[in-house]
């Protein structure tokens, strides 16, 4: 069995559009901290999975093409900089009230994950900046880490930042 890091994308790969999607590359930046937390956990030996919601694509403002081509250019960038990328990534275009399983917080796109890829979820985390993101985490039956800042949570770990998750990174994934 593997064990595997996911990650939201965005507010933890890139920097989250304040009132808005990530249409094209242009927009998209990756969090320098994500990329330091991204070469710990390919030296750790971590699969390393996208899982996020692209509402965007539901509500008429993007395409699948259009995310794709963000993916695509995404991959590429990390494959230059350190000589691999993500080994999947999994994305829901499904509007919020849509009642999709793969939309978190429900844990559909989880789940096939950790089937597909043989995932032992007692060695696995999932990473993200929303309570959704622990929530979908939590009904997959793995541990969950938030970056943010939040008064009240279910998640397994939660830092105010990602400097201070950075910080505690080697003592958890040792749990």
């Amino acid at each position: 069995m593997n064990k595997c890091f996911f990650f939201d994308r965005d507010g933890i790969v890139n920097t989250r559009k304040v009132d808005g999607y990530i249409k094209n590359f242009d927009e998209f930046e990756f969090i320098p901290e994500f990329l330091e937390l991204f070469k710990m956990t390919e030296e750790q030996g971590f699969l390393k999975i996208i899982i996020t919601n692209q509402q965007g694509i539901g509500k008429g403002l993007m395409t699948e093409d259009d995310l794709t081509k963000v993916h695509n250019l995404m991959q590429f960038n990390l494959f230059q900089q350190f000589g691999y990328s993500f080994d999947d990534i999994y994305y829901c275009p499904d509007l919020a009230n849509s009642g999709s399983k793969t939309r978190k917080p429900e844990p559909g796109m989880l789940l096939e994950a950790i089937e597909k890829w043989d995932v032992d979820i007692d060695k696995s985390f999932f990473i993200g900046d929303s309570e959704t993101d622990a929530l979908a985490g939590q009904r997959a039956g793995i541990k969950t880490i938030l970056i943010g800042d939040f008064s009240k949570n279910k998640a397994t770990f939660v830092f105010s930042n990602f400097t201070e998750f950075l910080k505690s990174y080697e003592k958890i994934v040792k749990i």
